[in-house]
């Protein structure tokens, strides 16, 4: 504490003394007759820059921390709080780029509601403002709280346990009426992902039996744009723990992730995955990882699961698609400086409309890592 106290002081004094010289200089110039000003004297400008140079070596100084098990000597040390906590939380430099939203979203009154603006949060992210600058409101909670929330993954969300103001649909039933394949009727995701329809499908049983037969341990894993979070609610069902990243474009799939019991990362496909170095099994791509993303973000995204991957971790890529040409010159050159090992490569004609009319393919692959580099 005495060191603290005397380190504080030290510093004061120097701001003082760095200050009382500055005057003497300027009080020098203001009394002197001749219209310009003297050079500084060489003595004058050597203790500024000392006093200077010491102020930002104290200020950076951190002495390590004591071994453990020994006891902790006596050391000069910054408070933390002077140090850690002077600036305010950092927001995204391409908030700059984009004003009027910006401003919409921190015209807001502090200490109250947070205004009903989840449309321009997102917004904002897909433009590159992420993460969004913090803001002091309340966040709303439904008007009503449901009696009780899924015991499983499949049961029926209460829609009760959501806001729905901000989308066009009011309920789970007018989003599957309008897109069954958008992931909100329970009945149809509880078979997603075990059946084997074509070659392109991969169901979770058969790629828990590869993953045994090369002695592969599958517990932590991430689906990048997960929607609903069903891939993530199957794989609980095998004891393996799987994060879902995904966005709220239209329909509340970050609510309806967290309320079958799941977890959901409310990031987009351009952000650095919040997962430390090499601590996954697996990284499954669902449909929003497409040839809709530039090849430069994917490339950048391709590295990131390599990082985020442990040796020997597979990477999933899910009914991939693109055009055939793209794929061949671009897309799979790009994937194999992976240098993964392929355990599936699937490529299949994608029959829709829009499949038909831009001569695009899916890709279905499964890739390992290698064990060592």
């Amino acid at each position: 504490m005495g060191f603290t106290m005397g380190l504080n002081l030290l510093l004061l004094v120097a701001m003082v003394a760095t200050n009382i010289l500055s005057l003497y200089h300027l009080s020098s110039n203001i009394q002197s007759k001749p219209p310009v000003a003297p050079p500084v004297p060489d003595h004058l400008l050597h203790q500024l820059q000392t006093i200077r140079a010491t102020i930002n070596h104290l200020t950076r100084l951190q002495p390590p921390a004591p071994p453990s098990g020994k006891a902790k000597k006596s050391t000069v040390t910054i408070p933390s709080d002077l140090l850690l906590y002077t600036h305010l939380s950092p927001i995204a430099s391409s908030c700059k780029d984009n004003p009027d939203l910006l401003h919409q979203y921190m015209s807001y009154t502090p200490f109250s509601l947070c205004p009903s603006d989840s449309s321009v949060a997102e917004s904002l992210i897909l433009r590159g403002c992420h993460p969004l600058p913090r803001r002091r409101c309340f966040s709303r909670t439904p008007s009503s709280i449901p009696a009780s929330l899924p015991k499983t993954p499949f049961s029926t969300i209460p829609e009760k346990a959501l806001l729905w103001n901000n989308y066009t649909c009011k309920s789970f039933s007018c989003l599957s009426q309008s897109n069954p394949n958008l992931g909100f009727d329970m009945k149809v995701e509880q078979s997603r992902f075990l059946d084997f329809k074509s070659d392109l499908d991969l169901p979770i049983p058969q790629f828990l039996q590869l993953t045994k037969t090369s002695k592969s341990v599958i517990r932590l894993a991430l689906d990048i744009g997960g929607g609903t979070g069903t891939f993530a609610a199957q794989m609980k069902l095998h004891n393996v723990t799987v994060v879902t990243t995904t966005m709220n474009l239209g329909a509340p799939y970050s609510e309806t992730v967290a309320l079958r019991g799941l977890v959901p990362l409310h990031v987009p496909l351009q952000q650095r995955l919040p997962v430390f170095d090499g601590v996954l099994d697996l990284v499954r791509c669902g449909h929003a990882v497409n040839r809709w993303i530039p090849v430069t973000m994917m490339e950048f995204l391709l590295f990131d699961v390599d990082r985020v991957l442990r040796a020997g971790g597979y990477l999933w890529l899910d009914h991939f698609f693109s055009k055939r040409a793209d794929l061949e010159k671009v897309f799979q050159p790009l994937i194999w400086k992976l240098n993964y090992k392929k355990v599936k490569w699937t490529v299949a004609n994608k029959n829709d409309a829009s499949g038909v009319k831009n001569g695009e393919v899916y890709l279905t692959a499964l890739l390992q890592k290698p064990l060592s580099r």
